[in-house]
């Protein structure tokens, strides 16, 4: 039996029991109870609820607007769902940005209202005390370095980040600060892949790609993008493994004309 089949819950510790073992670690992105539930039963290893709901859950351009009391509501319903998956919840913006002091209480917070075991935050070396003071407190955080979108207006694009050499260096001390600040795990977003290896080469704690290539421990995508049913975004990095924008307006169509042709419901399907 394999250490994958004997993993009965996902937590801190597996994740890096995955990484010493050479085992890839699986995340997508969830929002709700049955999404949850379906990824959960295919044997994913992380679902995150993260900030992206402001853009593929309420139609945002920027993940800037979700606030905390969204958060927490998305997370609840997940949660419902999830027997075996580690649970992340996204700190989103602006909840732990103004003091170390309030992302304290507000990763307290989500912990407190949901049944998350890990709170997810962007930055490196700037947000690094506020990480010790999280996990000092035995709650567990994942970082997120290389493009931060919730600094798009600072970015000012969502082009890859670390292409030249200063700010590879500057991603690398990122990475070195957020494993020194206790975090478990860290995501390593749009970066080149020969930076995203080293950077996971020097860290014990496991590193999550999204865009940056195969030698991080695990990867993430965002749910919809990879089913299929986000049609108007397609980085190069987002592998899509359905068409689920073309099955559920198929279905809808179908659903339409049985109504409006009076063939659904049949009598089978009537008291």
């Amino acid at each position: 039996m394999s250490t994958e089949q004997v993993i009965k819950r996902v937590t801190t510790k597996t994740l890096a029991l995955l990484k010493r073992k050479g085992i890839k670690i699986s995340v997508l992105t969830a929002y709700d109870f049955i999404t949850a539930k379906l990824f959960d039963e295919a044997g994913i290893d992380v679902i995150l609820v993260g900030d992206s709901l402001s853009n593929v859950f309420q139609g945002n351009e920027t993940t800037l607007p979700v606030t905390m009391d969204e958060m927490i509501y998305h997370t609840r319903a997940v949660s419902k769902g999830i027997n075996r998956a580690m649970l992340v919840v996204d700190m989103p913006f602006m909840s732990y940005q103004l003091s170390i002091d309030e992302g304290f209480r507000n990763a307290g917070r989500i912990m407190k209202e949901t049944s998350a075991g890990a709170v997810k935050l962007e930055g490196g070396l700037r947000v690094a005390e506020t990480i010790k003071k999280i996990t000092d407190a035995g709650i567990p955080v994942m970082g997120h370095i290389g493009l931060t979108p919730q600094s798009i207006y600072q970015f000012g694009s969502y082009r890859e980040r670390g292409k030249d050499e200063n700010e590879a260096e500057e991603i690398l001390q990122d990475a070195k600060a957020v494993e020194e600040a206790g975090a478990y795990a860290i995501v390593l977003e749009k970066i080149p892949a020969v930076l995203a290896k080293k950077i996971t080469e020097h860290l014990k704690i496991p590193t999550i790609g999204i865009g940056a290539g195969v030698h991080c421990d695990g990867q993430v995508l965002v749910s919809p993008d990879m089913l299929g049913l986000n049609m108007d975004f397609h980085p190069r990095f987002v592998r899509r493994y359905a068409n689920m924008a073309e099955i559920i307006t198929n279905a809808v169509k179908k659903y339409t004309e049985d109504v409006k042709s009076s063939n659904f419901p049949s009598e089978e399907e009537s008291y």
